[in-house]
């Protein structure tokens, strides 16, 4: 242990930890800006300085470990000033435009500056501006960059893609992506994982709520609305709505006052998703000399990416299943167009999603199978959601609940666990398990895969099919040590579920912000909180779904299925990493 003094009060900490942390013990709160626990420690903004006795120079807590007999200061005169000048230095380089900026009100800087009562600027402004496409799924406002390099280690560290560069030294450094390159030209997996690390409103996904609120506006368009499972456990955090009561029904209430025609849940695709997918992987596993191994989910747009950009050779593993959302537009502009008599060139298909990568997905070439146009014509992140509710004066905690339409609104426990890691992986075994043994297993028999774990491994056996070897992965670092595995021969799967974000969709990159603060694990057990209590937890228990295969499909992999609901991965090209070309 190591003994210290803080503002006058003695504290014994274990060797190691850091002035920052030794301060939170003893309830003294330093600022921080650039910081972010167990990943970026590097003490760049200045903004957590303190005075060390018998030290000349300020010291940075997130990153000076504590010392024997170390007499600290947090808050002295030359503390505050040091802060104040630091604090200003930033915000002569940044566009402080903050009433039109996408993250007013949720900023670490913008509060930061008005806990300091910062209402002069004694330096001249050097606002930086560079080019950035527009039409890409992710945003780069280089005016709001405070070079706290979080981006770049949450994209080093944490997913292992490395798209952003560092340029320049001292006033001058940059962040850019990979090369100088526009970012539709790189290798980006569009995760948005920089997003939601991001302190400001310089990084951003792609702001769609303008094309929603036009279709809305036009009589000649109907609109439908699809809600990701992920996101009826984050959406009510910004309202501050506690989880039992942000329910999906409370989210239809609130989608019917902005104006939406049809409000269905992407569960039912989910579900669908798992009818599909499971009897490929049942396909597969009974005649495994005619597949490439091992099977691959394919419902993560970011993993697509990482996969056909990194790991090209694995492309065929790939489940040739679309993800729920692209599952779901096709239904809606072909079952649901033929059912209800209308006009799919004139529906408007919005999904509200957790991801940033979807806004990607929609638009492939290989998305268009129903009528010709996009199946899914745009999509909305939890947060854009969020804006549009507060931007039609809506307060969600003054609604009473309504149910989704149907009979595209209804869904399981097995479809509502796939925003969670593990979920997705879960669901597809109750169901594989009744489809080849006609049994219903438990629908907790297979628990050993849900949990934060970035790695998480387990055998089930399946009485006529035998032992079923299986992988889920979050986190796109962790990706790559298990096809680096795979590859090398160490590591042997039939069945494995991949998910870009760490937690899965729950910490996806579209979700609301809360800076410094890691939500997917309590959002994930929300999920599987839900799913225990739900009447029906297995997808082929879905009566709108079984449904759908008397009335349209006829069966799971029938013609009709694959031209809808199976896409080909090889059919569109990824940008390659800048060392490959």
């Amino acid at each position: 242990m190591v003994n210290l003094t803080i503002n006058g009060k003695a504290v014994s900490v274990e060797e190691g930890t850091t002035i920052l942390d030794a301060a939170k013990m003893i309830g003294i709160n330093i600022p921080t800006l650039c910081y972010f626990k167990d990943l970026n420690e590097i003490g760049a903004c200045r903004v957590c300085v303190v005075e060390l006795e018998g030290k000349d120079k300020l010291a940075s807590s997130c990153n000076t470990v504590c010392e024997e007999g170390m007499v600290v200061k947090t808050n002295s005169p030359r503390v505050r000033t040091a802060r104040r000048t630091n604090m200003q230095l930033i915000l002569s380089q940044h566009d402080g435009h903050c009433p039109n900026c996408i993250r007013n009100g949720t900023c670490k800087l913008q509060k930061l500056a008005a806990a300091m009562s910062i209402t002069d600027q004694p330096f001249f402004d050097q606002i930086p501006s560079a080019p950035w496409n527009k039409e890409a799924p992710l945003i780069r406002n280089e005016s709001k960059c405070i070079k706290c390099m979080r981006c770049v280690q949450v994209c080093d560290k944490i997913q292992g893609i490395g798209i952003w560069d560092i340029v320049s030294t001292g006033g001058q450094t940059k962040i850019v992506a990979s090369g100088s390159r526009d970012i539709t030209d790189i290798n980006c997996t569009y995760c948005g994982q920089c997003i939601t690390h991001c302190p400001t409103g310089a990084l951003s996904a792609r702001d769609d709520t303008i094309r929603v609120m036009r279709a809305l506006a036009d009589p000649e368009i109907t609109t439908i609305v699809q809600i990701a499972p992920a996101v009826r456990a984050a959406w009510g955090e910004e309202f501050g709505l506690d989880r039992e009561k942000a329910t999906v029904n409370r989210m239809a209430a609130a989608l019917r006052r902005v104006g939406f025609d049809y409000i269905f849940d992407t569960n039912f695709a989910a579900d669908m998703t798992i009818m599909e997918e499971g009897s490929e992987f049942i396909e597969r596993f009974t005649h495994k000399e005619n597949y490439k191994w091992p099977m691959f989910t394919s419902c993560c747009p970011g993993w697509v990416r990482f996969l056909k950009s990194e790991y090209p050779e694995f492309t065929d593993n790939l489940s040739t299943a679309k993800s729920p959302q692209q599952m779901f537009g096709a239904i809606a502009k072909s079952y649901f167009a033929e059912k209800t008599g209308k006009d799919p060139h004139k529906l408007f298909n919005i999904s509200i999603m957790p991801c940033s990568s979807k806004k990607s997905e929609c638009d492939l070439p290989t998305m268009k199978d129903a009528c010709g146009d996009n199946d899914v014509d745009v999509v909305l992140t939890t947060r854009e959601l969020n804006r549009i509710l507060r931007s039609e004066n809506i307060s969600p905690a003054d609604l009473e609940e309504e149910p989704l339409d149907s009979p595209l609104g209804t869904g399981t426990g097995a479809a509502v666990i796939f925003g969670a890691t593990g979920g997705v992986m879960d669901a597809a075994l109750r169901t594989a398990y009744y489809l080849v043994t006609g049994d219903k297993p438990d629908a907790d028999a297979f628990r050993s895969v849900r949990g934060m774990d970035g790695w998480k491994e387990a055998v089930f056996s399946i009485p006529g099919a035998g032992d079923v070897r299986v992988a889920v992965v979050s986190g796109l670092a962790n990706t790559a040590k298990v096809l680096n595995a795979i590859k090398s021969g160490k590591a042997e799967y039939d069945f494995v579920e991949v998910m870009a974000c760490p937690g899965g969709c729950a910490g996806g990159g579209g979700q609301p912000i809360e800076d410094g603060s890691e939500k997917a694990e309590v959002r994930g057990n929300e999920l599987w909180r839900l799913d225990k209590g739900m009447s029906v937890r297995y997808s082929h228990e879905n009566p709108d779904v079984c449904k759908i295969y008397e009335e349209y499909f006829e069966k799971p992999l029938g013609h009709k299925s694959h031209k809808l609901l199976h896409t080909d991965h090889s059919a569109w090209e990824m940008p390659k990493p800048l060392q490959n070309l």
